[in-house]
């Protein structure tokens, strides 16, 4: 028997239930179908970071979002919890994006700069400044940029907040739903096929993380899309030995609650195989004693890896999905998704609102026009491009193969 459903969003993490909150939260009937459990693939892995300016070289389209977004949180946090109960463990104590080398100084020189004259809060410290922030800096720091706004949240437990409250709202969470393909007609998205027979839907968004792509082109829509795998391990320490998020090229360390310390992250772009590898941790594992020579007397705790969304031209996939009405896409967000789970399930229902109501392109509330362009499906990853160098918005972080150069 065929179901009838308003809105099916297909994907249960962070950005998924995003979604599913912010058209809840309007009043929408919404169904979130989870292949597995809710949360438990990259949302889970991610170290939680809001790093807004922290990996951010341009004041491009990739860069206005995150700082909109981080700016969401703190109204978030507490509207999570008091719906929920679930504290998502927002902390705001800043991150020191680190510099080894001399390389390294005169990019983030450059960089404080840029985000200064943007409007944001950066400051470049000495040696001794950042040693005098956070004792347990090495050595061999050449100073640090500090970004006093950038923080981080528990990662799982946002997605758990997110899926948690939309539920509360009159959402509809099915885990185990595996979805198999998308149902269209008449150039109209009309439902998806799942693994116990059909839903029917004229709207239906698709924000299942690397395995987007993939469901996409069954329709012939194609949004190029590769998983990067990232490999984490946490430890244990006696005592807090960081308030501060540290950040360097290929490693950071997050501090966690109970002297709990994240470090991360490797990079393997095109492997879907989540094994942990003994060369990537030790990798990790030089370069983070590198940034906190202290870590190596730390308790180990246990390691992970995650898959990344990643797209060819660097940005994600946010809005409607061109020759099919109805049918929106919200993916590729990399290791963005965290930070930009707020702005994207606030957007995205937003446009999906707007095309129930019959209007074509409405005035999004958060005046977020000008950059969801620069993430449209309906370009191509050249055009995207070349509509950002059109625009002065061209992003030396989406250059071919920059991603390896980070985390």
């Amino acid at each position: 028997m065929k179901q009838t459903k308003e809105v099916i969003i297909v994907g249960g993490g962070v950005i998924g239930a995003s979604i599913a909150y912010y058209l809840a939260k309007r009043g929408q009937s919404v169904t979130l179908l989870e292949r597995s459990r809710l949360g438990t693939e990259a949302s889970a892995a991610a170290a939680g970071m809001l790093g807004a300016q922290s990996e951010m070289e341009d004041t491009g389209p990739l860069f206005q979002w995150a700082r909109h977004s981080r700016a969401m949180f703190p109204q978030l946090s507490e509207e999570l919890k008091s719906l929920t109960g679930i504290d998502i463990g927002l902390v705001r104590e800043g991150l020191l994006n680190v510099a080894l080398s001399d390389d390294q100084e005169l990019e983030l020189r450059a960089r404080e700069k840029l985000q200064r004259a943007a409007g944001e809060r950066a400051e470049w410290l000495s040696a001794a400044a950042a040693a005098a922030l956070e004792p347990a800096l090495s050595g061999a720091t050449r100073g640090a940029l500090y970004l006093p706004d950038d923080g981080q949240v528990e990662a799982p437990l946002l997605a758990a907040a997110f899926a948690q409250a939309a539920r509360l709202l009159g959402a509809e969470v099915r885990e185990f739903a595996q979805v198999q393909a998308l149902l269209t007609e008449r150039e109209r998205v009309i439902g998806v096929m799942t693994s116990e027979g059909p839903l029917m839907s004229d709207h239906v968004i698709v924000a299942a993380g690397t395995w987007s792509g993939q469901l996409l082109a069954g329709i012939g829509a194609e949004l190029p899309m590769y998983p990067v795998k990232g490999e984490c391990f946490s430890v244990l320490t006696q005592q807090q030995e960081l308030r501060k998020t540290l950040f360097t090229p290929g490693c950071y360390i997050v501090p966690k609650a109970g002297g709990r310390l994240v470090v991360g992250a490797t990079v393997v772009p095109h492997s879907y195989d989540r094994k942990v590898s003994l060369a990537g941790l030790a990798e990790l594992m030089d370069r983070a004693r590198q940034l906190m020579p202290a870590l190596g007397a730390a308790e180990w705790e246990k390691a992970w890896s995650g898959l990344r969304p990643q797209t060819v031209d660097g940005l994600p996939y946010i809005g409607r999905v061109p020759g099919y009405g109805g049918l929106y896409a919200a993916c590729g967000h990399y290791r963005n998704g965290i930070l930009l789970s707020p702005i994207t399930g606030k957007v995205i229902a937003e446009l999906v609102l707007d095309e129930m109501e019959g209007i074509q392109q409405g005035e999004l509330e958060l005046g977020m026009e000008p950059w969801l362009d620069a993430f449209s499906p309906d370009l191509s990853a050249a055009s995207r491009r070349i509509r950002q160098q059109e625009q002065g918005l061209f992003s030396a972080t989406q250059t071919k193969g920059k991603e390896l150069q980070n985390i």
